[in-house]
């Protein structure tokens, strides 16, 4: 496959489903908004989102939350609001605080979405030629059109962010989706060929599974896609989900995309060498700082 967006979305059957709102209750907090929000994709499942958002009013930039895995289906979009054991802390707080929005739903699976098992679902879709990761791909993507449709939303200023299964949405969707401004992610950055060579490939889940996908295309050239527009990576060395070899391959080709796009100032990369599969105090701080500078 001739690595492009185009080709990518193709290879990966996407089709954005509609979206609409059915439902949207807010409550003020200390310094912030919670939006708790309810919305029909089109999967006979009412999916929930969290959407957090400055105190005043005006016109925002906002970030696409992309929420991870760490086997609690339970958890989902909650992720944006609560954190989770490897985050420093929630999110959501923390950037409308700083005057974004930000806004994460239930992937399928997740939260609302749980009603089908990760197995079952993945599966299913397999069989037919098509990926659990895709299907989480379109939901994001229409998540995104309602995220720009805000009256309290810059269209023009729209970021993406995750970590580990957030991560790989992150950038996977930038690489189809030019909405995206600027994107960072933190903990799920590899070449899978060489996690299967490694033998490591298997700590990732079955929502990961794109049928034929190491014949057509790598993930560091799905980064690549993302260029000319700004990208931080950020990995731990102790991750046992990137290795460093897997890392350093995968860089290495977005890294000469970006240069061959006139871009490689916008493409930024971290590495906490005593770091786990965890965010950093450091890796936070590059974030904000990215977000700030490109949104």
């Amino acid at each position: 496959m001739t690595p492009s967006p185009e080709a990518l979305a193709a290879y990966l059957q996407l089709v954005e489903p509609p979206i609409h709102l059915l439902s949207s209750q807010q409550e003020v907090q200390e310094g912030y908004v919670v939006e708790r929000l309810t919305f029909d994709t089109g999967t006979g499942t009412p999916v929930r989102g969290l959407l957090t958002r400055p105190v005043a009013e005006g016109r925002f930039p906002a970030i696409l939350y992309a929420h991870s895995h760490g086997d609690r289906y339970d958890v989902g979009a909650a992720e944006l609001l609560e954190g989770r054991e490897y985050l420093l802390g929630p999110w959501g707080p923390e950037l409308a605080r700083r005057g974004y929005v930000a806004l994460s739903i239930d992937m399928p699976t997740f939260g609302s979405q749980s009603v089908q098992t990760e197995s079952s679902a993945a599966k299913a879709l397999i069989w037919y030629g098509r990926s659990l990761i895709g299907r989480m791909l379109e939901q994001q993507m229409a998540a995104l059109t309602y995220l720009g449709s805000r009256a309290d939303v810059d269209g023009g200023r729209i970021g993406g962010f995750g970590i580990s299964l957030g991560s790989t949405l992150s950038y996977w969707q930038a690489a189809v989706d030019g909405r995206l401004k600027a994107i960072a992610h933190l903990c799920c950055f590899a070449d899978y060929a060489t996690l299967v060579e490694l033998g490591a490939h298997d700590h990732h889940g079955v929502y990961l599974l794109v049928p034929g996908m190491l014949n057509e295309i790598s993930t560091g050239a799905i980064a690549g896609l993302v260029a000319p527009r700004p990208q931080l990576i950020c990995v731990g060395r102790l991750d046992e989900l990137t290795p460093p070899l897997s890392v350093e391959r995968a860089l290495r080709e977005t890294e000469a995309m970006y240069a061959a796009r006139g871009a490689a100032g916008a493409l930024g990369f971290y590495e906490d060498p005593g770091a786990a599969h965890q965010e950093t105090l450091e890796m936070r701080s590059r974030v904000l700082a990215h977000f700030a500078r490109y949104l």
